[in-house]
Parts: C-alpha cells; sequence; structure tokens
C-alpha cells in the first residue's frame, strides 16, 4: 500500500481526541500467557501527563488519517545524589502506531520528534519504561535510537477484597504535608529519580496522604526542621487517587484465568468461611490507587509497610471503583518482600531505558549504566 507522506504536529483535543481514543483501543495489545491490564483514559487523552510540570503530545498523520501518538513530560529528580547530580529527565511514553502503519519509521519519526522538545528544553536525559519482554519497542529505542537498557523495577499490584486486619502492634498516624515534605527531603533525596518538585506532588488534590507506622506505646512527635525523627523503627507512604484521572481493564486474560475469576466469586460467596483468594469484577473499567514515596527505616520496620499497605487496602475498599492498589519498587529493593500482591497481576521486571541528550552528558550516562542499581527507586505517581 502506497502512503502518503507522515506529518507529526502537536495533538488537539477538539480536533484529535475521538481518533486518538479509537487508535488507542485498535492499538491495545498483551502478552498471551498471562494477564494484564490496560489503561482506559475515558477519552481524556493527555490525563496520563496533566500533572507533570511541563508535558507534550505529538499526534502522527498520513492521507489526513491519525495513526499514531506519543507523550512526553519534564521535570528534575535526583540521578546519583545531591545537590551536583540532579538532572532535567524527560519521559516518553504512550507511544502507539496503527498496525498497519507499523515498520514504516512513523514510530522512530515520533520519538525523534519528541527528543526534539526534549532538546529545546535542555534535557539532560530522556527515558521510556516499557515490559522487559516487549520487542518491538525494545528494538526501537534501544537498537535504533540509542537508548541504553537502565533500571528493571516491579510493578505490584494487589487486588482490594475483603477488610484486612491490621497489626495491635502498631500505630498510624498522617503526616501533615509540610511534615511528610521534609520527611521525604531528609531520607529520600538520594533516591534514584527523586522528583525534586516533591511539594508540588503532596499537595496536589489526587495526592491523598501520607501516613507513617511505628510502634505501638511509642510517640511520634513533631518532625523537626531538619526532618528528624526521634523513632528507630518507623515506616511511611504516599496514595494518589490514579482512578480520578483514568481507568484500567483486564485485557484478554486466558481462559483459565476467567474460569477461575468466576469460579473464586461464586464459591467465596457460597461458602465465605474457605477463604478462596477472588479475583474482582476487573472486565469493566475500574479505579485504582498508586502507593508511592514508600520508604522505612529500622530492623523492624518491614512490618510496618505492610501494616500500612493493608491500612491503604482496606481505605481503598470505601472508594467507588477502586479495585487495586498499585505500587513500583526498584528491582532488589527488598520492599517488594513487605508490600503484599498478587504474581498473576504483578509484573516482576519492568524495563527503564535512558539515553543522554546532550554530548557532555554522555560520560554520565556511562557512569549511570555501569554503576550497579540502588535499591531504592522512586516512582513519580504522575507518571504511572
Amino acid at each position: 500500500m502506497a502512503l502518503g507522506e507522515t506529518k507529526i504536529r502537536n495533538y488537539e483535543e477538539r480536533r484529535d481526541r475521538a481518533q486518538v481514543e479509537d487508535l488507542e483501543r485498535r492499538c491495545e495489545v498483551g502478552p498471551a500467557e498471562r494477564v494484564f491490564l490496560f489503561t482506559d483514559t475515558m477519552g481524556d487523552a493527555i490525563c496520563r501527563i496533566r500533572n507533570s510540570p511541563m508535558y507534550k503530545m505529538l499526534v502522527a498523520e498520513v492521507d489526513n488519517q491519525l495513526v499514531g501518538v506519543i507523550r512526553g513530560s519534564i521535570k528534575v529528580v535526583t540521578v546519583r545524589k545531591p545537590p551536583k547530580d540532579l538532572a532535567k529527565v524527560g519521559y516518553v511514553l504512550g507511544l502507539r502506531v496503527l498496525s498497519l502503519y507499523r515498520r514504516r519509521g512513523i514510530g522512530l519519526k515520533l520519538v525523534r520528534r519528541l527528543e526534539e522538545w526534549f532538546v529545546d528544553n535542555q534535557v539532560d536525559y530522556a527515558y521510556m519504561a516499557t515490559e522487559k519482554d516487549n520487542e518491538a519497542s525494545v528494538k526501537l529505542f534501544v537498537d535504533k535510537l540509542g537508548y541504553v537498557k537502565f533500571r528493571t523495577p516491579a510493578i505490584l499490584v494487589n487486588p482490594v477484597r475483603r477488610r484486612v486486619h491490621l497489626s495491635s502492634n502498631i500505630e498510624i498516624a498522617k503526616l501533615k504535608v509540610e511534615e511528610a515534605e521534609l520527611l521525604y527531603r531528609k531520607f529520600m533525596a538520594s533516591t534514584e529519580f527523586f522528583s525534586q518538585d516533591i511539594d508540588r506532588i503532596l499537595r496536589n488534590k489526587l495526592s491523598l496522604g501520607t501516613w507513617v507506622a511505628y510502634p505501638r506505646g511509642e510517640r511520634w512527635g513533631e518532625v523537626g526542621a531538619d526532618g528528624r525523627v526521634e523513632n528507630s523503627n518507623w515506616a511511611m507512604l504516599s496514595v494518589w487517587n490514579s482512578g480520578e484521572l483514568f481507568k484500567l481493564r483486564l485485557g484478554k486474560a486466558p481462559l483459565s484465568c476467567l474460569v477461575y475469576a468466576k469460579g473464586s466469586r461464586v464459591v467465596d460467596r457460597l461458602l465465605p468461611c474457605i477463604k478462596v483468594p477472588t479475583i474482582p469484577d476487573f472486565f469493566n473499567p475500574f479505579g485504582f490507587y498508586f502507593m508511592y514515596g514508600v520508604h522505612r527505616e529500622g530492623p523492624l520496620s518491614g512490618k510496618m509497610v505492610r501494616t500500612l499497605c493493608n491500612y491503604v487496602h482496606n481505605m481503598a475498599r470505601k472508594t467507588k471503583d477502586c479495585k487495586v492498589i498499585v505500587t513500583e519498587v526498584g528491582g532488589c529493593d527488598t520492599l517488594r518482600l513487605h508490600i503484599p500482591h498478587w504474581k498473576l497481576l504483578s509484573c516482576p521486571e519492568d524495563l527503564w531505558c535512558i539515553k543522554a541528550m546532550k554530548n557532555e552528558e554522555r560520560n554520565g550516562l556511562h557512569e549511570l549504566t555501569i554503576t550497579p542499581p540502588s535499591r531504592a527507586l522512586f516512582v513519580d505517581p504522575r507518571e504511572v
């Protein structure tokens, strides 16, 4: 099929909204061997970048038909250790090209045009995330665009089900935004990809709050101006209501999963005492919470992380259509051992790839990629 010239331009909501929604629906693809979740933007194409400090969405047209889209955002993060190792980074996400127009260089053109925007805004590094086994994406970014494999974080997904019992030996308190910011800047400022505008994240209306857990019987005092905490064992996390922006829904799950999902709900309804693990109704769009900034201090803090996660689970039960809780942690982070999740729904190895956008940053990129990954990784809830 002979194609006309490919035109790359900015997304225009009034003109492109319906076509983008149709394109993304037609581009839904997932692994056949396991359960996977799709994002449903509910008609708002820029919902996943709307809360970022800077963002852009581009579309590709061929013969007046919209055939591809891409999104990007820019922010300042920690790349190694502050204060000198801060960097302006550009995030590439939501690249889609209609199947009939693939292998024609359209995805390549979209990424390169987005990278031009990064360069115009003095971005140091561009990065993207994909599934580790997404061969087409890895081939495009690594083989053709010069990105380098960087980190392999784990995406942990936990379904919202029955109310969970909370440990009677642990206290939970909600922090003021100012206290949360002090603690994050004190204890996570050197964490890879820690967002320097953490105050804006915490004050966003989608951020439901920050909670801390500590041993019952101890007192959680005022957080010092320097972020000092008197307690020796404690944990904290924040919650972002992603379901207010967009929804998730189950992809084409294997038949065995569909049978189990329906069967388990029947058994749970008829014989609740058996406590068979049930899969909620994921076949219609549903909301979710994203836990971010999960941090712990002290040898006994693992149990406190789990208790906080259970607290968030119980909180999610009161939110209409919130059916899963999601978080993302560094691949080597032992936090994953304390965060409740289902392997069936989770992704043990997501893949982050990175590229230097300035010549002077190429040596820094080499250092980044050869340095063993730190355990902790900050994942910005605005970019989920």
